[in-house]
């Protein structure tokens, strides 16, 4: 393998795939176990599988990635299961991760450290790290890779990505209750990133302040939204007649909250806790359903993983049918359109567009070839959910 960095993300941490062999006969024994397939096929996926992972010059991979190649690869072969494929660490080398200094990469060392016995055992900082991760279910996505670095802004999420100064923005990009998030799609059309995954998160809201007696609270900070999902507790605590402040982020609404107790907070209950905010009153939202969908975003785009999603942004020419002739392509290519939203940028109307597949699938090429002057790729990534 080359020497750029190839990293695997696991729920068990990031690992640098120059330094973790893949073990074919391993691999191949958990294949015939879970599917009616000779050792000769197992061996042959085995092989495909490391000559995927080989191509790649850098960037990451996900094991459920890995694991709808393989899935993939199964259906050539006239095997369809009624169970996702499931790897564990038996695919490696010794039946575990190479969680030797050398696997680790600079980032895991500094949250990472051994105790007496060599068992690998998290910091302080590290832990900080990973709680902070569970609010946007990142450690699912990431493992134990990197620093949590909380931002103001949406806009300063993509900001320092696009500097390089974080490798992943977690960001959100619709909710159950409020639709599109604007300021996401402004910054998919001004920075030019790409979505690598999704994820959807039941989204919970709790008042939290210093105060003791709520009557005495004289503004209420949160991200705007979040005023309009928790109307009716507001009003049945006969709060709606206080000043509600709104800032960038409900994190900055529970770090302003934390430093004068005439104020509170909207806030999820783990940015509460971690500026030490006493938390009041648990899942104060309207909607008990409340779902917001996050996008997770980088620098590096997705191999192929035979369950993908695509985002686009579409600027059409203001001429009769262009929207029509446009969609009529993915028709006749029988590619499924799963969104499309109208948006105005600077002005101008565009549409945000997804659909099944990945951008470099041989029906959908075409079509982004065809019109390649309107569209905006945003990225293609395993998909999660169907709308």
């Amino acid at each position: 393998m080359g020497s750029k960095a190839k990293i695997l993300i696991t729920d068990e941490g990031s690992y640098d795939l120059n330094t973790i062999l893949w073990d074919d006969n391993r691999f191949s024994e958990l294949l015939i176990r879970e599917n009616p397939i000779g050792m000769d096929q197992a061996m042959d996926i085995s092989r495909f599988m490391r000559a995927q992972i080989d191509k790649m010059e850098f960037g990451t991979i996900t094991l459920p990635v890995i694991e709808k190649m393989i899935e993939a690869k199964l259906m050539e072969y006239g095997i369809t299961k009624t169970a996702p494929v499931r790897l564990d660490k038996s695919l490696f080398v010794n039946g575990s991760l190479n969680l030797s200094d050398n696997a680790l990469t600079v980032l895991e060392r500094r949250y990472l450290k051994r105790d007496s016995d060599g068992k690998l055992i998290e910091t302080p900082e590290h832990m900080f790290k990973r709680v902070a991760h569970h609010i946007a279910n990142a450690e699912s996505k990431f493992g134990a890779m990197s620093a949590y670095l909380p931002m103001g802004s949406i806009q300063g999420i993509f900001r320092e990505v696009d500097k390089g100064t974080a490798k992943f923005g977690v960001i959100p990009i619709e909710n159950s209750s409020n639709g599109i998030v604007s300021d996401t799609i402004n910054c998919l059309d001004e920075y030019n990133l790409k979505i690598i995954a999704e994820v959807m998160i039941d989204v919970h809201f709790a008042f939290a302040t210093l105060s003791e007696d709520i009557k005495q609270i004289k503004k209420i900070y949160s991200k705007d939204i979040a005023f309009g999902q928790c109307r009716l507790f507001l009003q049945d605590l006969g709060l709606d007649d206080v000043e509600l402040v709104p800032v960038e982020s409900t994190a900055k609404a529970a770090k302003i909250a934390a430093q004068d107790e005439s104020t509170a907070a909207l806030c999820p209950a783990i940015a509460a806790k971690l500026y030490n905010l006493p938390i009041r009153f648990e899942n104060i939202e309207d909607n008990t359903n409340n779902r917001t969908r996050f996008f997770i975003i980088s620098n590096f785009e997705n191999l192929p993983s035979g369950n993908d999603k695509t985002s686009i942004l579409v600027r059409l020419s203001n001429k009769p049918g262009a929207l029509v002739n446009f969609l009529n392509d993915f028709e006749e290519a029988n590619v499924n359109l799963t969104k499309i939203k109208s948006h105005i940028v600077g002005g101008e109307s565009i549409f945000f567009i997804e659909f099944h597949g990945h951008k470099d699938d041989e029906k959908i090429k075409p079509i982004l070839t065809a019109h390649q002057d309107e569209i905006k790729i945003l990225g293609s990534y395993v998909k999660e959910t169907d709308d």
